[in-house]
């Protein structure tokens, strides 16, 4: 499968197509973005920041990017690479969104998944995150697909151009993966189930909160096709894997001062992963 340039980008001001120069993306009414020298394209307006530097900090996405290297998430990724390509035809091109893209790995891996089918479709491919650190990591490295500042409310994307989006481990805005998707294109949301790192949050939480059930209703304008849990044990070895896994987490600013000492005490831990991905089906019409 070939990766191919993505050019469904949307200007951030006025919603009009951008096209891509040399060194900056352009639309029609004269606004213009710079391209970063590592590949990246900032279409976060400051009107549309709720902080200075929103989104992960850079401890966190190195953290996750030391962790994912690790392969401990690789399942996951499969999974989802799987229910990605599903019934994909040979001579299709598909453009696909990752919204919230963190460092990158799950487009990368989707990417590889892809060459290793060997098919003659074309994947069009674009990572946002609203964490500048993120983005600047994934473009570092792979200069493949597009990767932009972006948030996930406003979706720097035209409408009705996407065949994709995922959602992992993110925040879904549904009224806009709605507006960017084609009739019956497919949404896949990953989200921690009941169990995932359990382990590791008797560590740090004084209890845990019961549960929610969690019952994929589909959200206006799409139809559930289903879910798939991935669950499965991982040894993580070693306290800085450890220390890193808690880093990329939201745990590590819920914990106590007392939860975070005895998780950095630990020099080994058997985790847990327990995670749904669901699938959505764009409706075709409303």
């Amino acid at each position: 499968m070939n990766i191919i340039p993505f050019e469904a980008l949307a200007c951030p001001l006025d919603g009009l197509p951008l096209r891509r120069g040399d060194t900056t993306w352009r639309c029609a009414s004269g606004h213009s973005f710079d391209i970063a020298s590592q590949g990246h394209t900032h279409l976060l307006p400051v009107q549309q920041k709720r902080s200075r530097d929103p989104g992960d900090s850079k401890e966190m996405v190195a953290a996750r990017r030391r962790f994912l290297a690790t392969g401990h998430y690789q399942p996951i990724a499969a999974a989802t690479s799987r229910a990605a390509l599903a019934d994909l035809a040979s001579s299709a091109t598909i453009s696909c969104l990752d919204a919230g893209c963190g460092e990158g790995y799950y487009l990368r891996q989707l990417a590889g998944a892809a060459h290793d089918k060997q098919r003659l479709a074309r994947l069009a491919l674009v990572g946002l995150d609203i964490s500048k650190g993120a983005a600047l990591s994934a473009a570092k490295q792979d200069k493949r697909m597009s990767w932009v500042v972006g948030s996930n409310a406003n979706l720097p994307v035209l409408t009705a151009t996407l065949d994709r989006v995922l959602c992992l481990f993110g925040f879904p805005v549904y009224p806009e993966f709605a507006r960017v998707l084609k009739p019956k294109g497919l949404l896949l949301q990953l989200d921690a189930g009941p169990d995932h790192l359990r382990e590791l949050r008797e560590i740090i939480y004084p209890s845990l909160k019961p549960e929610r059930a969690l019952e994929p209703s589909p959200p206006p304008g799409f139809t559930h096709l289903g879910t798939e849990t991935i669950r499965y044990r991982a040894l993580i070895d070693g306290a800085d894997q450890i220390a890193d896994l808690l880093t990329m987490t939201p745990h590590l600013y819920r914990a106590s001062a007392e939860g975070r000492a005895k998780a950095a005490a630990l020099t080994s831990l058997q985790i847990t992963v327990d995670v749904r991905l669901t699938r959505f089906a764009r409706q075709a019409s409303g």
